[in-house]
């Protein structure tokens, strides 16, 4: 794998700039700790990812056609507010801007998603990724971090496959496509039989919607398009990408602190 080290070159093409000077206040985060009437614990790395997923609502998925512009582009999202940022395995260099974007922002709660293989798995957390998700329950995947400080977030549609998920030690579910399942519908009825799953939403999600998914259950939503715009994207527009960012953040607080 190329070292972090090797300097990204910046984006060829000219984009708009974005400052966080004149941006409005955002809430506070919920914090996740002991109460006060129990004595402060350390949280586990497995724990805090948790925690920052769950406590922001929102998972920011990041697919990108060059390593440069991925790299641009997570940065403005996360200008904007966004604390959990997937980075998707077909962006070229993905494990490169994962070391950088880890070691700028280490606090953060960085991985890498459609993780197919567990060859890919350990070289995605040997880059520093906190957590990884895949479409499916890749089974090597989930016996590899057991007992480990990584999340791994499968992916599942029916509930069979979440029920084995869960009870082969998924700590979280990915529910995939939901929008195809019938959206925040299908979280709600998933949520009856399954209180104790902690499930993420995924697939077709807008910044509108996102507050109904939480509402009815899911613990927190993917954004893809709805943060990275393609048109944004193709054309480097990097504070449209910091606008929508700070919108889905806003919102995302707001649906878990209801």
């Amino acid at each position: 794998m190329t070292s972090a080290s090797t300097t990204l070159t910046l984006c060829q093409c000219q984009y708009r700039s974005f400052s966080t000077s004149s941006s409005p206040r955002l809430p506070g985060r919920v914090t996740c700790r002991a109460s006060e009437s129990q004595p402060q614990l350390s949280l586990s790395t497995l724990d805090k990812t948790l925690c920052q997923i769950k406590s922001s609502g929102v998972i920011a998925c990041l697919r990108a056609n060059s390593a440069e512009v991925a790299l641009e582009a997570a940065n403005a999202a996360i200008a904007g507010g966004i604390s959990v940022l997937e980075i998707v395995m077909s962006t070229p260099g993905v494990f490169e801007v994962l070391e950088k974007l880890v070691k700028e922002h280490p606090r953060m709660a960085l991985g890498v998603g459609t993780v197919l293989r567990i060859e890919d798995a350990k070289t995605a957390i040997n880059a520093g990724a906190k957590f990884l998700m895949s479409p499916a329950i890749v089974k090597d995947i989930l016996d590899y971090v057991q007992g480990g400080e990584i999340l791994y977030i499968p992916g599942a549609m029916t509930p069979t496959e979440i029920l084995s998920a869960y009870d082969a030690g998924a700590k979280m579910v990915k529910i995939y496509p939901v929008s195809a399942l019938g959206g925040f519908k299908y979280i709600a009825a998933l949520k009856k039989p399954f209180p104790h799953v902690s499930m993420v939403a995924s697939q077709g999600i807008t910044i509108d919607s996102m507050e109904e998914y939480i509402i009815r259950g899911a613990s927190s939503v993917v954004l893809s398009d709805a943060i990275f715009d393609k048109e944004a994207i193709s054309e480097c527009d990097f504070s449209k990408i910091y606008k929508l960012a700070q919108s889905a953040t806003f919102l995302g607080n707001q649906a878990v602190n209801r």
